[in-house]
């Protein structure tokens, strides 16, 4: 190739990118706060709770981050979780063994609140896969269409079988650490709250939990990554305890040291807390909090583009 034909030759031109989607009222607002403001003002303005808008966009790429992790991390997370809420049923199982045979109902109830949310906090802030926590957060990217029914399917399987699997060893480790632990008599009574009521109860009592578990997940979406997340996820569970709801993965922990307890609890049983707790805290988290904060946030965004083209 001569010299001229290497100077006439033209670089190959950069290929068109893909078509993004119309900048939003928030997107332009921010733009222009970043031509208004200087850095140090911008962060401190990060640093607030976030606009319901940024929210949303937060938790879809929280939600797609989660859609494309590997399976063998999704269930290893998972089982983590599992072993962490472990805390939560011991708590409470000494809750019930020292104050089960107080006079006053309210002062058991409040006592057990009290103490069931630390499992909790120490699941979520640690980053751990909890099921009920992901019933919400991995939908929004599938209400979004960024990605699939079946990539949803597929990570609520894997992260409810490890926390399963992280639920019952939990409980062959607080069974054998009994001698230590002194809590039998409080499983056992933990054990009868999570069998003795009939599918219709127990289920709306799940689909409660998942409704504030997943606005939990929500709330610390909404909130700088400090104490104010730990309190959010201290508040929802706190109501979660006072309420004496049903949360599939913690009553998982609960049923399996009951069952190790005290042979009462039959494998019949077992699966009839299981079957309507996993349905209704999916329910609960998914139609309750997925689908409302998706519309009403994308709703809201609509009408005001709309009043802004006019």
């Amino acid at each position: 190739m001569s010299d001229s034909e290497v100077e006439n030759e033209k670089p190959p031109l950069p290929k068109d990118p893909k078509p993004q989607d119309p900048p939003t009222r928030r997107a332009k607002a921010k733009l222009q706060e970043d031509e208004k403001y200087v850095p140090v003002i911008i962060k401190r303005t990060d640093e607030s709770r976030r606009h319901p808008d940024d929210t949303l966009e937060h938790t879809i790429h929280e939600g797609l981050e989660q859609l494309n992790r590997p399976s063998l991390s999704l269930f290893i997370s998972a089982i983590a979780a599992g072993l962490i809420l472990g805390f939560s049923a011991m708590a409470v199982g000494v809750v019930q063994t020292y104050f089960g045979s107080a006079e006053s109902t309210l002062v058991e109830r409040f006592v057990t609140a009290l103490v069931y949310p630390l499992g909790f906090v120490i699941c979520v802030m640690s980053g751990s896969e909890l099921f009920t926590e992901h019933t919400a957060t991995a939908v929004y990217p599938v209400l979004d269409r960024r990605s699939t029914v079946q990539r949803l399917i597929r990570l609520w399987s894997l992260v409810l079988s490890g926390n399963l699997v992280g639920a019952f060893i939990s409980a062959l480790l607080l069974h054998y650490a009994e001698p230590v632990v002194g809590a039998a008599v409080g499983y056992v009574e933990v054990g009868h709250h999570l069998t003795h009521y009939e599918a219709l109860p127990l289920f709306i009592s799940s689909v409660l939990a998942g409704w504030l578990m997943a606005q939990g997940g929500w709330l610390v979406m909404s909130t700088p990554a400090n104490l104010s997340q730990m309190a959010c996820i201290y508040l929802v569970t706190f109501v979660i305890g006072l309420g004496g709801f049903h949360h599939a993965i913690a009553g998982s922990v609960e049923i399996f040291i009951a069952r190790l307890t005290s042979p009462e609890f039959t494998i019949g049983s077992i699966i009839h807390f299981m079957a309507f707790s996993i349905a209704g805290n999916t329910v609960g988290g998914a139609g309750f909090v997925a689908l409302l904060n998706y519309a009403h946030v994308r709703r809201t965004r609509s009408l005001e583009d709309e009043e802004e083209s006019e």
